[in-house]
């Protein structure tokens, strides 16, 4: 590689420049930012909201908690997070300022305006201070990383010692015949859903793409443990079609 080559990495099933990806994932929320909630419930039938349910089963939160919930988009995770909590506080942290707009929007987001912070930043290059959160969550955002190492390292970076991290991602079914008629679903169906409803087949093409291209569970928690989390574990959700990877900064 000479000294000006680009580094490449994936944008869905295409190869693109890492500069560039950026750029590209942010233009796809931004497309679908106004449509997005509506969206996540038609593409898993209403299933995400229950796998966020079994995110906070195992993480608990705790009154008085600091959560950061990166790629928070329209702060599903962090409503959900102080409920449980009953106080504490959330900082929802996105590239796509669309989406945290939406999200401030939002009734929930209103009525708990106080302990609400929404602010635009790059998973790779968090705009915190170190040791600041007890909490880290990621939820469908982790995929869209250019480099999902840095992400990781900035997660242990930002967290408290003894804070924890835990990631909500598609992931890969167990068994071949599954998986297939969960590609073909997904690659013949999601899109016509995005242009039906959102008007946008394109961003919803990648979004798929992306999900293949993401490690499965074993590489993915071999990754946490690269970062320095201890006590690493995941939990399939739905036979595999999403899961939950959880560690700990000792």
């Amino acid at each position: 590689m000479t000294e000006n080559s680009q580094k490449t990495t994936h944008f869905g099933f295409q190869t693109v420049d890492e500069d560039a990806k950026a750029g590209m994932v942010h233009g796809v929320f931004t497309n679908v930012a106004s449509k997005y909630d509506v969206m996540n419930d038609a593409m898993s039938m209403g299933i995400h909201r229950i796998w966020k349910e079994a995110m906070m089963d195992w993480l608990a939160p705790r009154a008085g908690q600091k959560l950061l919930d990166v790629a928070g988009g329209t702060g599903d995770v962090s409503f959900k997070f102080l409920k449980r909590a009953g106080y504490g506080h959330a900082t929802v942290c996105d590239m796509t300022e669309g989406m945290l707009v939406a999200g401030a929007q939002r009734k929930e987001a209103i009525e708990r305006a106080d302990e609400l912070d929404w602010v635009v930043g790059d998973a790779m290059a968090l705009p915190f201070p170190s040791n600041t959160f007890d909490v880290y969550t990621i939820s469908f955002g982790i995929r869209n990383v250019t480099r999902i190492p840095d992400a990781l390292a900035e997660a242990y970076r930002v967290l408290r010692p003894g804070g924890r991290i835990m990631v909500l991602e598609f992931s890969q079914l167990p068994n071949e015949l599954m998986q297939k008629a969960y590609d073909l679903y997904s690659f013949n169906v999601i899109p016509k859903m995005g242009k039906l409803i959102a008007n946008d087949s394109e961003s919803y093409q990648y979004l798929v793409e992306s999900i293949r291209n993401f490690p499965d569970q074993e590489t993915f928690a071999s990754m946490i443990r690269n970062a320095g989390f201890e006590n690493v574990k995941y939990r399939n959700l739905s036979m595999g079609i999403a899961a939950l990877h959880s560690g700990w900064k000792i």
